[in-house]
């Protein structure tokens, strides 16, 4: 995706550690114009490191030489200034999750079409070279009818008060997952596990049922002693593994293993797949600019950010009910 010279310049607001990888990454592909934070010290610092202004947020609304605004501050605040900055007519790209609150995401998704501006999420992975060629890898058949994927996300930190170890976490496996099945699911079920003590969260395991067969699996934690981060898709003709945790030359890995009608299991060598490296978070950023510039939606537009928070608020209800059974 190439820039275009009537790609907006961007303020990046809250320039915690994910926003200033945010304002990098806008800073080198030339657009940053402004960098907004409540801590002062640490605005002056960034804008001196690159080349940009340290507005507020009210100043960043009011300059029009700004076209778009990257929000990377906590989820709870996003609807309030993502309204503020569609009625300032600023496109955005908004940090996951949209919202914690799905009016409030459907709320951002209305003014934005009334207005004709680009809303984005940032579901980072589906820009990830890897992932990609997974897509392309389901698209083309090579592994068959899906028959189960499994995702996990899990790390030691960091800790949330604001949204649980679900939403912070599953966003990036629930949009990839559904990419990939290319529908919703019929069906959502999970569990929830509070270690810590807390109301939130810290682990959660959800299950997503679709029509056809396939099922997929999520699982999240931040209490987790390692650093695990995994998509499984296991396919009549053959399976993948996306790991993001490997080396770029083992990051995708697609195994030819078949189940015969019999039941007899065919073992294949494992294949790594070759994948182009690049920053997915760069991709993101590349793809919000052409959107804006091209007129178009983006590739996680508000579409997908309303899919993913529909099963994260199925997932939130069913781990609200979900009760163990007592062993008798």
């Amino acid at each position: 995706m190439s820039l275009s010279a009537t790609s907006p310049s961007v303020a990046v607001v809250g320039c915690g550690a994910w926003g200033r990888n945010l304002a990098r990454n806008f800073a080198e592909l030339g657009v940053l114009a402004a960098v907004v934070d409540r801590d002062g010290g640490r605005r002056e610092e960034l804008a001196a490191r690159f080349g940009a202004r340290p507005l507020s947020l009210d100043e960043a609304m009011a300059d029009e030489g700004i076209g778009g605004l990257c929000i990377a501050t906590p989820p709870s605040t996003h609807h309030a200034i993502g309204m503020a900055a569609l009625a300032a007519g600023k496109h955005l790209l908004v940090e996951k999750p949209l919202t914690l609150v799905r009016a409030e995401a459907e709320a951002l998704a209305r003014e934005a079409a009334a207005r004709g501006l680009v809303l984005m999420v940032g579901h980072i992975l589906r820009y990830h070279p890897a992932f990609r060629r997974l897509e392309a890898l389901v698209a083309e058949g090579a592994l068959g009818r899906l028959r189960r994927i499994h995702a996990s996300r899990l790390n030691l930190g960091a800790i949330r008060a604001e949204e649980d170890a679900l939403w912070c976490l599953a966003p990036h496996d629930v949009s990839m997952i559904l990419a990939l099945a290319g529908v919703m699911p019929t069906r959502v079920t999970g569990f929830a596990e509070r270690p810590l003590g807390r109301g939130p969260a810290d682990a959660a395991a959800v299950r997503l049922d679709f029509d056809g067969g396939l099922s997929a699996m999520i699982q999240v934690s931040w209490l987790h002693p390692v650093k695990e981060h995994r998509l499984s898709v296991v396919g009549s003709e053959g399976m993948a593994v996306f790991d993001d945790t490997k080396a770029w030359s083992e990051k995708l890995t697609l195994y030819r293993h078949r189940v015969g009608p019999d039941l007899a299991i065919a073992r294949a060598e494992p294949e790594p797949l070759p994948i182009p490296e690049g920053e997915p978070l760069k991709e993101e950023c590349r793809d919000f600019l052409a959107a804006v510039a091209e007129g178009r939606p983006p590739l996680a537009d508000a579409g997908e950010a309303l899919r993913v928070m529909q099963v994260l608020a199925l997932a939130e209800a069913a781990l609200a009910v979900s009760e163990p059974e007592l062993v008798t």
